[in-house]
């Protein structure tokens, strides 16, 4: 009897520390991923200083993430929507909060956790892991721009519908082909793949990238180009 009652006693405390642990973990939840409100000139906060800090990350903005919603920040917003084909307002409506990757309408505690972890098995991995491998070198918005390709093929119909399946197209990228891949992939690999994931895209659409200096199938010289970024060329 004295075992079976130690035992319970176990057990509701196991029960508790879950409970508790899942309360806090759901409050930090809904302070990082409530939906963001629509965001314009004058506005301050928190919500301000995430869109400033992705804007800076994503090449747009140059002032201080100071939460603080004035002219650099919103120039810097009007230059993401015009680059973006968005209506070019200055301010952060929906259409421009997804564009951002960030979330417009409440998510369940479920979703934020498959979505916020990376695991080795998962596409942000498997992405990073092609980035590192093709562009290691590269400035971080180069690094976008390789992921931004994979992600621009997965949505064209002339390709494969996964980004697995883009990747491994026989001779589609050459780090699959002579190893690089397998290297272990930096946090900023990871943190490229993730924008790229998120819907940022330099290249402009682009389909296919290339390093003049290291070309052996010339038939790329065909394709119309779009942008230079780092030493990569993105083209069509």
């Amino acid at each position: 009897m004295k075992i079976d009652f130690i035992l319970r006693i176990k057990i509701i405390i196991t029960v508790l520390v879950i409970f508790i642990t899942a309360v806090f973990e759901y409050a930090a939840y809904d302070l990082t991923k409530t939906a963001m409100s629509n965001l314009y000139w004058g506005n301050t906060g928190s919500d301000v200083a995430k869109v400033q800090a992705r804007l800076k990350d994503w090449g747009y903005y140059t002032g201080a993430v100071d939460g603080f919603f004035g002219v650099r920040t919103w120039l810097a917003v009007r230059k993401f929507q015009a680059y973006n084909g968005l209506r070019v307002t200055g301010i952060v409506d929906d259409d421009t909060k997804v564009a951002l990757g960030f979330t417009t309408t409440a998510q369940d505690l479920a979703a934020y956790y498959a979505s916020s972890s990376v695991t080795t098995n998962d596409d942000v991995y498997l992405l990073a892991m092609l980035i590192n491998g093709e562009a290691r070198g590269e400035p971080y918005i180069g690094k976008v721009a390789v992921g931004a390709v994979v992600m621009n093929r997965v949505r064209d119909p002339r390709f494969p519908k996964t980004i697995a399946g883009v990747i491994f197209q026989p001779g589609a990228f050459s780090a699959v082909d002579d190893g690089q891949m397998w290297l272990p992939p930096t946090n900023d690999s990871i943190r490229a793949a993730r924008d790229a994931i998120a819907g940022w895209d330099p290249t402009g659409g682009a389909l296919y990238y290339y390093n003049a200096a290291r070309v052996t199938s010339y038939w790329i010289f065909n394709r119309p180009i779009i942008t230079q970024i780092g030493s990569h060329i993105f083209a069509r």
